[in-house]
């Protein structure tokens, strides 16, 4: 297992964010739409809160453009402009999200583990935290950064999070070619599932690998 090279690692990172882009992105417009109709309500700087939430729907719609190539300037100058205008809010924090989804896209995994790291120390919410944190730990297995990335996990998970953090964690410890531990992990995320759909694929993954030796 640990004999993958890095096109393969970045391919399998590639693909995995592909097939969560989908709950991102309504977990993202919800988001937005909740803290614009917050700040509407509770504060005078609806403006503002109107202009990040203007930038950030603008990034969403250039990252969605399947019909051309993603301008990538174009995509770095609006989380420029989230990062002096609206730091620290939802709506940068998802950008970074978006741009580092972008980065990695075009192989550039040192650059994406820098726009989410930030994100991961000083989270808007423990949810934004999470996935930041989870896509962090994906780019530094990538990178073979295995310790770095596992170390993401000391502290425990969102409860909604349990499930899918363990199972990255369960693949990058079969990156690391720590077998038993992917074992344990990904058996951790099975009985940790809400969602009885996403069994199947924990199954196919715990088949592929040896139980661990109660014996040893």
């Amino acid at each position: 297992m640990s004999d993958r090279t890095e096109e393969e690692q970045i391919a399998l990172i590639k693909d995995w964010w592909k097939r969560n882009g989908t709950s991102l992105v309504v977990g993202v417009c919800a988001a937005v739409c909740l803290v614009v109709g917050w700040n509407f309500w509770q504060n005078s700087q609806t403006t503002q809160a109107q202009n990040a939430s203007a930038l950030y729907l603008s990034l969403l719609e250039n990252s969605l453009n399947t019909k051309q190539e993603v301008d990538i300037a174009e995509a770095t100058s609006i989380v420029g402009e989230l990062r002096t205008t609206a730091k620290g809010s939802h709506a940068q924090q998802y950008a970074e999200l978006i741009l580092a989804k972008l980065a990695v896209e075009e192989d550039r995994l040192e650059e994406a583990a820098q726009i989410l790291a930030p994100v991961v120390e000083k989270p808007a919410d423990p949810i934004t935290g999470e996935l930041a944190r989870q896509r962090l730990a994906r780019v530094l297995s990538a990178q073979e950064k295995y310790d770095e990335a596992l170390a993401l996990f000391s502290s425990p998970a969102p409860e909604a999070f349990t499930a899918t953090r363990e199972e990255v964690r369960g693949d990058i410890l079969v990156q690391a070619n720590r077998l038993e531990e992917a074992y344990s992990a990904y058996a951790s995320a099975r009985k940790a599932l809400t969602n009885p759909a996403a069994e199947g694929a924990l199954l196919m993954k715990l088949d592929d690998l040896p139980a661990p030796n109660k014996d040893a």
